[in-house]
């Protein structure tokens, strides 16, 4: 079997027996393309390359291509891009085991670079509430941008969770929660507080409408102003001039209000199984890592107050 077979056989496999979602598919498969171009180049400090037979590949070739991405010029990979590319190359030759197509799991024990501790930016909660009254208006796009905003500072969902609803997942006036549809096609439902469903009601009742009027009927829930569905560019954009508005001088993105709703959280107190169980994240340990921005938050504010502390 060829190597580009191979790889399409795997990417079949993410796609249709795991579900993964088509973007995760399409990095996926950037992934493997930057490998098997390397695996089929020859150089001097790999005399034996070019391959293209898969088992051919030892393990002293997996580490090889991993220097490889930090050195390459003109544009050598950071350490978490490394980290990502490997993880599916490390997928890859799993599954080529699992197929019977190699002998060994080659890639098995290699390790990516460590990664720097990388906080989330999360803003303050009088920036959230800066940034959401820089879209109080009463025309659509100002009815409609008040209503993505304060969803997705609501429940902490990612930007492609709320882009993709649909009007039937929006539950506020039933269970007062929202039904999102996170990594690999999973399905949770969050509660919406007051301001949000508030927001998304005036939204549905008054600019929806008139929004979906100019374009064909979808059942999209936020609705561009040809009547499509909004895409994740244009949810970028509708922040980042709500921000501007706000005067905010720090980036804001669609994740900042993630990151934000989870910090908010925990700092006022909330378990943090609840907040993985709201954010949909698989592992605790993902979650964990906002704990150490409420703990620094706290150890600034006892090292500023504490006349003892310093």
């Amino acid at each position: 079997m060829s190597i580009a077979t191979a790889v399409d056989g795997y990417l079949r496999h993410v796609a249709v027996e795991r579900g993964l979602a088509a973007n995760t598919v399409a990095a996926y498969r950037r992934d493997l393309g930057l490998y098997t171009a390397w695996l089929a180049a020859s150089s001097e400090e790999a005399p034996s390359r070019p391959i293209s037979d898969l088992r051919a590949v030892t393990r002293q070739h997996i580490s090889a291509f991993v220097q490889h991405l930090g050195l390459r010029a003109p544009s050598p990979l950071t350490a978490a891009s490394i980290a990502r590319v490997l993880s599916t190359v490390r997928g890859f030759h799993r599954f080529l085991l699992d197929e019977g197509l190699v002998e060994a799991d080659v890639a098995h024990d290699t390790k990516p670079p460590k990664l720097a501790l990388r906080l989330p930016k999360a803003i303050s909660i009088e920036q959230v509430e800066a940034l959401l009254a820089a879209t109080d208006g009463d025309d659509v796009q100002r009815l409609r941008d008040k209503a993505l905003l304060e969803l997705l500072y609501a429940t902490g969902a990612r930007v492609s969770e709320v882009v993709n609803l649909n009007v039937d997942d929006v539950l506020v006036e039933v269970f007062d929660s929202v039904r999102l549809t996170g990594k690999g096609d999973k399905q949770r439902m969050v509660p919406v507080g007051s301001f949000a469903r508030a927001a998304v009601s005036n939204y549905l009742v008054r600019a929806r409408p008139l929004l979906s009027a100019r374009g064909r009927s979808t059942p999209a829930l936020f609705l561009g102003v040809r009547g499509q569905r909004v895409s994740r560019q244009n949810a970028w954009l509708i922040i980042r001039a709500a921000a501007e508005r706000a005067g905010l001088t720090v980036p804001v993105s669609p994740h900042t209000l993630r990151h934000s709703f989870a910090t908010h959280l925990l700092a006022g107190g909330a378990d943090v199984r609840v907040v993985q169980e709201l954010l949909g994240h698989s592992s605790v340990a993902t979650t964990q890592i906002y704990t150490l921005v409420t703990a620094d938050t706290l150890r600034d504010m006892y090292t500023t107050a504490h006349p003892r502390a310093r």
